[in-house]
């Protein structure tokens, strides 16, 4: 691993506890987050050794990389109170939902930002995160901001203009694939299961099915591997296509789409 910058989170919710925990867990311990809440910074504190503290700017101004880890609708105010302190030494990280990058790159005195997508499975270091950064980086900058989110699963890099999908589809993914789950788990027990079998099955299965997607297989080769001519499984395939269950699940991936485009459109008029 390489020499890190002391890192530094405006803010201690989930996600920021998500990421502090992967980091430490690889030996990340430089670090320090602003929390309004007393409860949660001892909590913070005691769980992964770690410093807290009250102040946003004390955090910009003893580290070299920033993330923001806040909330859209707070992240005028935040930027209003540190951006004095912001100098093109320091690393902004924004994980905000719908920021976007000129945005920050107007209020900040630093090119160095990046706007980060992570997704829930963070929690568990199984996340999915895609980074968008300007090409103003250098190769052992970019590399340590890959570092951390390496901690909490994997990344990709893409351009900006694919945030919106990129937020739709694995931003709110887990949600949808709960919910397809959780008919399941209900499909399972309108059939005669206990509420505890039926969810030990659907959960398994699903874990197992991901794994196998995950060795490479294409979804249509393992559905094609399940189905047999005349079995259950071509029995049920055939309700989900009459009732277009594909065509739903695109329509919704499209919804969340538009409604990450218009979050965005919000912020871009924040002043």
């Amino acid at each position: 691993m390489m020499t890190m910058k002391k890192v530094g989170f405006i803010g201690g919710g989930n996600m920021a506890e998500a990421m502090i925990k992967g980091m430490t867990s690889q030996g990340m311990r430089d670090i320090i987050v602003s929390e309004p809440r007393e409860d949660r910074r001892k909590y913070l504190e005691q769980s992964y050794g770690i410093k807290t503290s009250e102040s946003n700017r004390e955090i910009v101004s003893s580290c070299g990389i920033i993330i923001l880890a806040i909330k859209p609708q707070n992240m005028e105010a935040v930027l209003d109170e540190i951006n004095t302190a912001i100098t093109d030494d320091h690393t902004v990280i924004s994980i905000a939902a719908g920021v976007r990058l000129p945005y920050l790159s107007e209020r900040l005195k630093t090119k160095k930002i990046v706007r980060v997508m992570p997704n829930t499975p963070a929690l568990i270091q199984e996340g999915i995160t895609v980074l968008s950064l300007c090409e103003c980086f250098s190769d052992r900058d970019i590399s340590i901001v890959r570092e951390i989110f390496m901690s909490i699963g994997k990344i990709i890099t893409l351009p900006e203009k694919y945030m919106d999908a990129v937020t739709a589809l694995s931003g709110s993914g887990p949600a949808f694939i709960a919910l397809f789950i959780e008919a399941l788990v209900e499909g399972g027990m309108k059939m005669g299961l206990t509420s505890d079998d039926a969810h030990a099955l659907a959960v398994q299965t699903a874990i197992g099915t991901l794994k196998l997607l995950d060795t490479g297989m294409s979804p249509s080769a393992l559905r094609n591997m399940v189905t047999s001519p005349g079995g259950t499984t071509e029995a049920g395939l055939k309700v989900y296509d009459d009732e277009k269950l594909k065509d739903i699940v695109i329509k919704g991936i499209e919804a969340a789409t538009k409604r990450a485009q218009e979050l965005g459109n919000a912020s871009r008029h924040m002043s």
